[in-house]
């Protein structure tokens, strides 16, 4: 259910993307930094998908706060002409290499085991 939610979400992405106006110099920090922080959570989403304690309240407020946290954390860098939104950039790609490694992990685990069974059936039907 939930990856239907991100392929319509994406599609409507795409769509939204296609007709949007392109974002002024001032703003792309600020939409860098909040799709940064949307991704993470989405990767953060499907972990826990994979792990079985998937929570739609924790999703939703951490998509929302971890934008809103990673924009505020721009303006205060702006406002002072420090890169602080580095520091949001750095820790939530870190969270989305360790969330698609553990995503990879499983499917490989995954895709070993529906090999590993299917040699095992290739096996007792020779043995027939």
């Amino acid at each position: 259910m939930i990856i239907l939610f991100i392929i319509v979400g994406c599609l409507i992405g795409v769509i939204l993307g296609v007709y949007a106006p392109t974002i002024s110099y001032i703003y792309a920090d600020y939409l860098a930094i909040s799709i940064i922080a949307a991704l993470d959570s989405v990767l953060g989403g499907i972990t826990a998908t994979l792990k079985n304690n998937f929570d739609f309240k924790v999703f939703v407020s951490g998509f929302f706060v971890n934008a809103i946290l990673s924009i505020l954390l721009t303006l205060l860098g702006n406002k002072l002409n420090v890169d602080i939104y580095l520091a949001a950039i750095v820790v939530f790609v870190g969270r989305m290499f360790n969330n698609l490694t553990i995503i990879r992990r499983y499917y490989i685990e995954k895709w070993d085991k529906m090999l590993k069974t299917s040699k095992e059936e290739k096996g007792k039907e020779k043995s027939k």
